[in-house]
């Protein structure tokens, strides 16, 4: 099959389109937010739902409005100051969306969120809801991060790592995330190769991709590759392209040829197992023998304790951790049954001996093949 008949049978089956819009296609440092480009942002976005498709938003440009309003040159450095600005530039941002919406007959909602929505199994599935109602109602999700209140321990970091989550939260058949180049390159932006068909994201492609952040983003290309990969392990297609180009989103839906299309992974993460997969903040590390490794890889079973060599971090019942094999290489993740500090004092035993050596058992398995995803 060739690119273009891949392109159109997998635009083609995409009912349910997340959409990221970067800070610089918004904002132009000295000018301010671009209102014609919001005006022809929303006219296509009108276009593809009256196709019957739906649509939902994630707008960088919360900290780069507040920048603007408060007549900032440069991206604050300081948290405080960085979530003060955000607290400016997000009402400003959702107005304008409103404006640009409001006189086609669309309605747009803010949703904010944080890593913690996505860790916490009850939040995540109340996002969820949201977001779906929100969809039903007629009313376009414009989702940003919680800038104006997150600290590090709970800030996802960027909103191309956003995009992907939100767009398995909700089940998106496609990402497409507009920038301000014309896709992956090899190389400079511009200078090197550019890539319209990646089939699988590695560790070499990574190391090849270049591209800086800017005065008013927080990442550069290399976030949109790792947000590709996260996309294509839940089993959704992304699209990097840029977004400038007028009627972009029109011709991308109807499969031309534009743009980076990162294919998904055969089998993509559904449910539960997508919850654990993309939680991204693991609170600690296993390192395990090759036995356990074999195991849980090729065989599809649990964690037992025996096969627990090094305990890293200090973690409860019920969090995130990483499994790591002899050769160093992370190789699955999973919510473990016991405490770090359980763990350390039963690995290298057998399932039998945990009631005698704690006092008390939870479970044989450290972490039940039921809660393992492979990475």
């Amino acid at each position: 099959m060739g690119e273009r008949d891949l392109r159109k049978q997998i635009v083609e089956g995409a009912r349910r389109l997340l959409v990221k819009v970067g800070s610089s296609l918004l904002v132009h440092l000295g000018e301010g937010i671009d209102r014609k480009y919001l005006d022809r942002l929303a006219s296509e976005i009108v276009k593809l739902r009256e196709g019957g498709r739906e649509v939902l938003l994630v707008s960088s440009g919360a900290i780069a409005a507040g920048m603007e309003r408060l007549g900032f040159k440069r991206r604050p450095s300081s948290i405080s100051e960085l979530q003060a600005t955000a607290a400016v530039g997000q009402g400003l941002l959702m107005h304008l969306y409103q404006e640009a919406f409001s006189p086609k007959g669309i309605q747009v909602a803010q949703v904010l969120l944080t890593h913690e929505d996505f860790r916490d199994r009850r939040r995540y599935l109340n996002a969820r809801g949201t977001l779906l109602t929100l969809l039903k109602l007629g009313v376009i999700p414009v989702i940003n991060e919680n800038d104006s209140v997150a600290i590090e321990e709970i800030k996802l970091g960027d909103n191309d790592t956003l995009a992907a989550l939100t767009a398995g939260l909700v089940d998106a058949q496609l990402l497409i995330i507009l920038t301000d180049v014309e896709g992956l390159f090899i190389g400079r932006p511009g200078e090197g190769r550019l890539l319209t068909l990646v089939r699988q994201i590695d560790r070499e492609l990574e190391a090849a991709v270049a591209g800086p952040r800017t005065e008013v983003g927080t990442g550069g290309m290399i976030t949109k590759l790792r947000a590709a990969s996260l996309a294509s392990k839940a089993g959704i297609s992304t699209i990097v392209a840029k977004g400038t180009d007028p009627g972009i989103l029109t011709e991308l839906l109807r499969g031309e040829v534009r743009g980076t299309l990162f294919l998904p992974s055969p089998g993509g993460l559904k449910g539960r197992k997508r919850w654990i997969g993309f939680n991204l903040k693991p609170r600690g590390t296993l390192i395990v023998d090759e036995g356990a490794k074999e195991a849980i890889v090729q065989r599809g079973k649990s964690l037992l304790p025996s096969g627990v060599k090094e305990v890293m971090g200090d973690f409860q019942r019920g969090d995130t951790v990483i499994l790591v094999g002899p050769d160093g290489c992370e190789f699955a993740k999973g919510l473990v049954n016991y405490s770090s500090r359980e763990i350390r004092g039963i690995m290298g035993h057998r399932s039998h001996e945990i009631e005698k050596i704690l006092g008390y058992k939870y479970a044989d398995e450290v972490i039940h093949r039921d809660n393992l995803v492979l990475l």
